[in-house]
């Protein structure tokens, strides 16, 4: 059995930030990537990054410059590093795992708040 869990997310302030992380655990094979969505009410869920066996990494331009992915695929973690956080980035933080020939696995999910 495989089991995505996120962690990492909580109450913040506008401007300030949170670190996301993703552990990919249980009958776990090759990792070929690793994202990170976010789902918020009334809106789609929205891809935000990811990281990929080739050690390749990458941000969609909606949160590039504020928003960090890392992590390493081998090691089966990613991380979400965000900052200068915003209202509007308040929403469900998920994880998802991508293996090599046993599908795609979610996480339940950490919620952000961004609020004074």
């Amino acid at each position: 059995q495989v089991q995505v869990v996120e962690s990492g997310g909580g109450l913040v302030q506008p401007g300030g930030s949170l670190r996301l992380s993703c552990v990919v655990t249980g009958s776990v094979g090759t990792v070929l990537a690793i994202r990170w969505y976010r789902s918020a009410p009334g809106k789609q869920r929205e891809l935000l990054g990811m990281i990929a066996g080739d050690s390749s990494e990458h941000e969609e331009d909606s949160v590039r410059g504020r928003f960090t992915v890392s992590g390493d695929t081998y090691e089966r973690m990613a991380y979400l590093q965000m900052n200068r956080l915003r209202a509007e980035d308040t929403a469900v933080y998920y994880c998802q795992a991508i293996l090599r020939d046993q599908g795609t696995y979610w996480g339940q999910g950490t919620q952000v708040t961004v609020s004074s």
